[in-house]
């Protein structure tokens, strides 16, 4: 619990800020979720927005220096589950993309994504992008300052998930975030309520249900980054940057207003 860094109300204005660059960018990116674009296209409009809004695109150059992430967003397309890097590939009706966008501000750090639909998508993939979505929200809504425990909000997203037929990415998880893009404490979306530290007033966490419509098994491709399921059915990713108030949870990445 002592590397779980609490923020004082000057730094959680910080990473509002932050936040809300990337909740407009993502509002934003919705109007370019259109056939024959490329993800290369919506990456380069992604990262002059942040630009314009007087952010610094944090995943550009994150990671190892010997193969830093290249581009401002994640575009992940179908089976791929996160971190996929935007390329030449056109957007085609009945795809799904999941959009991952962090903004740093002043030092202090935003993170959300959100899954879209191309056109009309099959009615399995609409449940699985609704599903995924409800998890999030109500892994959220269920946070009750300085009593709920760490492992609540996995318990929350997978019984949710699973009632549902689908299954929980368990390779990767959410993470604390502020100064830094990722710290303690991870944030499993999975695993069984009661415990784990208490969610105390001072934390800001991103909470990122990663959904898989088939097994939960996923693998990274050669380039180091894109992970996709095993077996090849589509996932869908939703985040939201959230702060743990004294009698209340934040949703940073949420639009004000």
């Amino acid at each position: 619990m002592n590397r779980i860094k609490l923020k004082t109300p000057d730094e959680v204005k910080k990473i509002r800020r932050a936040s809300q660059i990337v909740a407009k960018c993502l509002k934003f990116v919705s109007s370019l979720m259109v056939e024959g674009i490329t993800t290369k296209e919506i990456d380069q409009e992604i990262e002059a927005f942040i630009l314009r809004e007087g952010g610094k695109p944090a995943f550009k150059g994150y990671g190892n220096p010997l193969n830093p992430f290249p581009f401002a967003s994640c575009i992940s397309i179908d089976n791929v589950v996160v971190h996929g890097i935007p390329s030449d590939q056109k957007l085609l009706r009945g795809m799904i993309v999941g959009i991952d966008v962090g903004v740093e501000v002043d030092g202090f750090f935003g993170d959300a994504a959100y899954t879209f639909a191309v056109g009309k998508i099959s009615p399995d993939k609409q449940k699985l992008l609704d599903v995924t979505e409800l998890a999030l929200n109500e892994a959220i809504k269920q946070i009750k300052p300085n009593q709920s425990r760490l492992s609540d909000i996995g318990a929350t997203v997978q019984s949710i998930v699973e009632q549902n037929g689908f299954s929980v990415v368990r390779d990767l998880v959410g993470h604390g975030i502020g100064k830094s893009l990722h710290e303690e404490p991870q944030v499993p979306n999975y695993g069984n309520y009661g415990f784990g530290p208490i969610l105390q007033t001072g934390m800001t966490l991103a909470i990122e249900p990663m959904i898989n419509m088939g097994t939960y098994e996923v693998k990274t491709l050669a380039d180091g980054w894109t992970v996709v399921t095993i077996d090849g059915k589509p996932s869908a990713h939703f985040e939201h940057t959230v702060y743990i108030g004294k009698d209340c949870v934040e949703i940073l990445t949420e639009l004000d207003g």
